[in-house]
């Protein structure tokens, strides 16, 4: 190496533990404090994770690769508000609290300050958790602006406390006591977005059951014999001549003997079983719907404990499934089953402790859904989903939805239901909004009932709290400072939700239909849904599978660039992604790299006066078309397309090849180019450079910040996202991808002979004309002693790949 140019950059080998020193840096800078004072403003709706444990690497992925976005963002010019506070509420970590201590919260919350006290354990867990979570987002370099106010803060649970007053005076909301989705194990209703479905094999019964009029035998098939209490009908789809007869005619149900009226519906289906049905309260939602189009009573014989009631008589008492047992028991012995089949079917389980759930009768607050559905279509149309595929989820599960939404719950930890009740009137009583309420415990903030007059003490508070979709679906309100900060809400002018396609529909389908009713808009500008995050096997982590993979070892073994650049690099927008510890590794080897070309360049000045020889040109040519690509996906709310583009031409071209070419014109030692020439080489070294740090810096901010202070003495995250130079745009970069291809073959021509790459290559070689503009580099590089270009093909020699003869 000449003794003139020596690199700025003295370290020879990129160190992943500097990546601390950063954060420290640009903690201490500021740097991603949010200036909503220039710029058209952005927020980005960060998902409040659920302080309930540590994230996997799939999180931790997700979250790297919304921080992407947000730098992208910046360097686009826009002011980005990109919040990080937690999701607090809910029914996880009461699971959580009940199985470290040992409590059941329906118990030790039967006293105000019992539920007090569990509360408090209950926060304590949370904060131990979030703290984990925030640990390890600033160790991957995430640019979150961390508020400590989460879902369960004072300010946080007003404004959820002030959407229910006001859309309580809109009226759409009501109480009602009407079938729901219940959880025996959580104690709590269940929407039913929170119902997952699970494969099962289990016994199809053929019962017989005597027709009261004409004394015939009639036989019905059911999972669910256990309800023959609650059974209130038998049903056949209209049409089916094998029951037509019967119409308006009563069955006498084995055991009990109630009597069970014989009807029409149209969504029986003849095909199963013998095609008659029971209806009984509540096998399904299906029998749900048949109640009320029938008209029928219905008898819940099934409690919140998930315990068969007095009313089922001789199995009052007993769970579900021991009381399905007893009954077969009961009627085989009275010769009423006729056979039994195994058969494989769904049912539904509470998607946090996945107990089956059962339907009940209870009484509960509903929000009003189902008369805005064609309205969220309209809405849901004017938003721009990444990738659009994704947006059939959520118009099919808008489609889906026939009930109105329970919002409250019978749980603890979350935001309360604002409202108490006169004992004396019957009124329900809301107070102002504008602070937050605890119904359970505060004093009614009236001396007196409103409506009546009745005295304080007749005054009730409600001990219902919100389900917590209820609360989160108002995060994007909360993160443009709704009802909290005027002056940004003000300045908003887009906003972005990136989640995860498995929830759809909850958190992305409420907080369309909230902020639709709360403000007649859409909710977002731009959706970003990612898949799941896997396994090496490909397979969801999960505790209970004992598959969870700590990000923590392998940000500590390979730095946070490296895990970023797996994030970016594992899997394309929307799909799913698996977790590559090879990935990562190769996210490392680049690092090292680009840190190898940087240390090259810095050796070099950047000229203001140059001149670009051919190969520059083709390079810079390449390059902008690379800038114009990675660009445009960054737009698109991608970061799998840029982190390929991006390590194809710095790895596959720019250090493999237009490096290797321009060695010798960089140091320029025998003088054979031009010193406008020499010069030419640096500044295209240093424009790569530039533009490929800038490109980057979203993805790997760390390795990218640290050469470019070094290099350019700024950060790289304050720089403008390189354009396309349009000069560059209309030159070819045809003469960098022959230039590829000539390399390759005489590299190989000279590992297939047992040469060394630096071998001097003796034969003559032929070199189409095309390339006469880098002749001068192909032959330094490649230590031609002996080339000429050719027109045609030479007749005398052996091509030995992309147009290269030897003889």
């Amino acid at each position: 190496m000449s003794n003139t140019f020596k690199p700025k950059i003295k370290e020879t080998r990129w160190d992943p533990r500097r990546e601390v020193d950063l954060l420290k840096k640009w903690d201490e800078e500021g740097l991603y404090k949010p200036n909503t004072s220039s710029g058209e403003v952005v927020v980005i709706d960060t998902p409040p994770p659920y302080a309930s444990g540590k994230w996997h690497v799939g999180g931790a992925a997700h979250y790297s690769q919304i921080d992407m976005i947000a730098r992208y963002l910046r360097m686009k010019g826009f002011s980005v508000v990109v919040p990080f506070y937690a999701d607090r509420n809910g029914l996880p970590v009461e699971v959580q609290v009940e199985k470290k201590y040992g409590l059941n919260p329906h118990e030790i919350a039967k006293t105000p300050e019992g539920r007090e006290k569990f509360l408090e354990l209950c926060r304590k867990f949370l904060d131990e958790a979030e703290a984990d979570i925030v640990r390890v987002w600033r160790r991957l370099g995430c640019s979150f602006d961390y508020w400590r106010d989460g879902t369960d803060s004072v300010k946080y649970r007003t404004i959820t406390q002030a959407t229910f007053i006001e859309l309580y005076k809109k009226g759409l909301i009501y109480e009602a006591e009407r079938p729901v989705n219940w959880c025996p194990r959580c104690r709590t209703t269940l929407a039913d977005s929170e119902l997952e479905y699970i494969e099962r094999t289990d016994y199809l019964y053929y019962i017989k059951f005597r027709v009261k009029e004409t004394n015939e035998e009639v036989v019905v098939a059911t999972t669910r014999p256990e309800l023959l209490r609650a059974c209130k009908a038998l049903v056949y789809k209209p049409g089916d001549e094998r029951y037509t007869r019967l119409k308006g005619l009563h069955a006498i149900a084995p055991i009990y003997g109630n009597e069970l009226v014989i009807l029409e519906h149209p969504e029986v289906d003849p095909s199963f079983g013998t095609g008659l049905m029971m209806v009984c309260s509540f096998g399904d939602h299906v029998d749900v719907k048949m109640f009320r189009d029938l008209g029928l009573e219905p008898e819940v014989i099934i409690d919140k404990d998930g315990r068969m009631s007095e009313k089922a008589g001789f199995l009052s008492g007993l769970p579900v499934e021991e009381a399905r047992r007893k009954i077969v028991e009961a009627l085989e012995a009275g010769g009423f089953i006729l056979r039994k089949e195994p058969v494989q079917h769904s049912i539904p389980v509470c998607w946090r402790c996945k107990t089956p759930t059962q339907i009940i009768t209870t009484r509960e607050w509903f929000l009003k859904q189902v008369e805005f559905k064609d309205k969220l279509l309209e809405v849901i149309d004017k938003i721009e989903f990444k990738p659009e595929f994704h947006k059939k989820k959520l118009v099919a599960w808008v489609n889906s939805v026939s009930t109105d939404w329970p919002i409250s719950r019978d749980r603890y930890y979350a935001t309360e239901v604002p409202v108490w009740r006169c004992t004396s009137c019957g009124s329900i009583l809301l107070p102002e909004p504008g602070r937050y309420y605890r119904p359970w415990k505060d004093e009614p903030p009236w001396d007196k009932c409103p409506v009546c007059g009745a005295p304080r003490d007749k005054i009730v508070g409600e001990k219902k709290v919100f389900d917590t979709w209820f609360d989160s679906s108002i995060s994007v309100l909360y993160a443009s400072g709704y009802m909290h900060n005027t002056e940004l809400f003000k300045k908003v002018k887009y906003t972005l939700r990136p989640q995860g396609v498995d929830i759809i529909r909850t958190w992305l389908y409420y907080s369309i239909l909230r902020v639709y009713q709360l403000r007649g808009e859409p909710a977002f500008k731009w959706v970003r849904i990612t898949g799941m995050g896997l396994d090496e096997k490909g397979e969801e982590m999960h505790k209970s599978k004992g598959n969870i993979i700590d990000p923590e070892p392998y940000l500590e073994k390979y730095g946070a660039d490296a895990f970023r650049f797996w994030a970016a690099a594992s899997g394309r927008l929307g799909y799913d992604y698996r977790f590559s510890e090879q990935l990562i590794r190769t996210g490392l080897m680049f690092a090292t790299k680009l840190w190898n070309i940087a240390r090259f360049i810095s050796s070099f000045p950047e000229p203001e006066d140059y001149k670009l020889r051919p190969i520059d040109e083709a390079t810079l040519a390449y390059l902008s078309r690379v800038v114009e690509k990675v660009d445009k996906a960054y737009m698109d709310l991608d970061v799998y397309e840029p982190v390929h583009e991006i390590y194809q031409f710095t790895w596959n071209y720019f250090a493999s090849h237009y490096l290797e070419l321009v060695k010798s014109r960089a140091y320029n030692q025998d003088g054979s180019y031009s010193v406008e020439e020499q010069k030419g080489a640096w500044f295209t070294l240093h424009y790569v450079l530039r533009s490929v740090l800038k490109m980057l810096a979203p993805i790997m901010p760390f390795i990218t910040d640290t050469i470019y202070r070094e290099l350019y003495h700024k950060s790289v995250h304050v720089e403008e996202f390189p354009r396309a130079s349009p000069e560059f745009l209309a030159k070819s970069p045809e003469l960098a991808e022959l230039v590829v291809n000539i390399d390759s073959a005489i590299w190989g021509y000279k590992k297939k002979n047992n040469m060394r790459l630096t071998d001097p290559l003796k034969r003559k070689v032929y070199l189409p004309k095309s390339v006469s503009g880098v002749l001068q580099e192909l032959a330094s590089l490649h230590r031609l002693e002996d080339v000429e270009l050719y027109e045609n093909p030479p007749s005398n020699a052996v091509e030995i790949g992309a147009g290269v003869f030897i003889s």
